[in-house]
């Protein structure tokens, strides 16, 4: 097993990345090789506790910005912390991830550039994971794929069930197609087709059409859509969960019996924050790409980046890449 983290990556790069891969090394007791400016980490390192074994550094330049054309700044700057550590990745033989809040388009770029697809997978698919009240629903793809054909939905809903099966542990995740209606015969025609082959892959557990108003109820494991629908709900669902919690933070903060009350249920409301938060599965996997390549968010925090290398053990635990080619070949022998 052999994690990399780009230290560089996210907005607050290189501090919350070395204490959240400092603290999963303390919690997991896992061996970790930190890709950036090689000072810069040991300045951070420096003010930690760990075993010193159980971390390497792998020195690289400079960093991708989340602004730059993503193709251009894999092809340009090779010594850039993702394209160091994609190479690293690369040249093991099996079983190596790497961790990352940078560019998604970079590393999504990267991925495909420098590590290829899994054979027989047309699309790779960002699967980001909504943490529910005792349930993580499973969106994907949530951005990689813009324009995606119906076949491709139907291998999103493969890669999703492996991946939900290994990490989440649960059998029979129950995959559904995001869709205006529940009815069979809803949706353009897009979806509809998606629709039936899914219905006709014999290796998931379709469930039907799931609205978006469902989407967070936990009635689905695995939602599966086009990227660019995908990245639309997800980011409206980033910003209305902002909304209410800054609106009742407001609410209670205007009054002097909005205080009293806010004392009283403090530690509710931190756990009712704690159930729905990103950063408690901290990244997303990009499926369908050989080899692990975990996409934690931008702004990712210490405990999110630790939760993130925990994605990233139960990835390469669960031997996922291995699955996804076994189930994908099974699957195109049955045609």
């Amino acid at each position: 097993m052999h994690i990399f983290v780009d230290a560089m990556g996210g907005d607050y790069a290189p501090r919350e990345i070395v204490k959240g891969c400092v603290d999963a090394v303390n919690e997991y007791h896992v061996h970790l090789t930190l890709v950036g400016g090689e000072s810069a980490i040991r300045d951070e390192l420096s003010l930690a506790k760990y075993p010193k074994e159980a971390i390497d550094i792998l020195p690289a330049k400079s960093v991708i910005g989340f602004n730059e054309e993503p193709m251009k700044a894999i092809r340009e700057k090779k010594d850039s912390s993702i394209v160091v550590g994609l190479d690293a990745v690369n040249q093991e033989e099996e079983n190596s991830v790497l961790v990352s809040a940078g560019s998604t388009g970079a590393l999504l770029a990267g991925g495909l550039f420098k590590l290829g697809r899994i054979k027989g997978i047309k699309r790779p698919a960002l699967a980001t994971p909504l943490p529910t009240k005792d349930h993580v629903t499973l969106l994907l793809d949530s951005g990689a794929n813009a324009d995606c054909k119906a076949e491709y939905l139907q291998q999103f809903g493969i890669l999703g069930s492996i991946y939900y099966q290994n990490v989440f542990n649960i059998a029979y995740p129950k995959v559904a197609l995001l869709n205006i209606g529940t009815e069979e015969e809803k949706g353009s025609v897009l979806v509809k087709k998606a629709y039936q082959l899914l219905s006709e892959t014999k290796s998931i557990n379709f469930i039907g059409n799931i609205e978006s108003r469902d989407v967070m109820t936990g009635e689905a494991d695995i939602i599966v859509t086009d990227g660019f629908t995908g990245n639309i709900l997800l980011k409206q669902l980033e910003g209305l969960s902002s909304f209410l919690l800054n609106g009742l933070k407001q609410a209670i903060l205007g009054s002097t019996r909005g205080k009293i009350g806010g004392a009283l249920i403090k530690k509710d409301l931190q756990s009712f924050k704690k159930e729905f938060s990103s950063d408690e599965v901290g990244g997303a996997p990009f499926l369908g790409i050989r080899n692990g390549l975990i996409k934690a968010h931008g702004s990712s925090n210490a405990y999110a980046i630790k939760n993130a290398i925990k994605q990233a053990i139960a990835y390469m635990d669960g031997d996922i890449i291995a699955k996804i080619e076994n189930t994908i070949n099974s699957e195109m022998q049955s045609k």
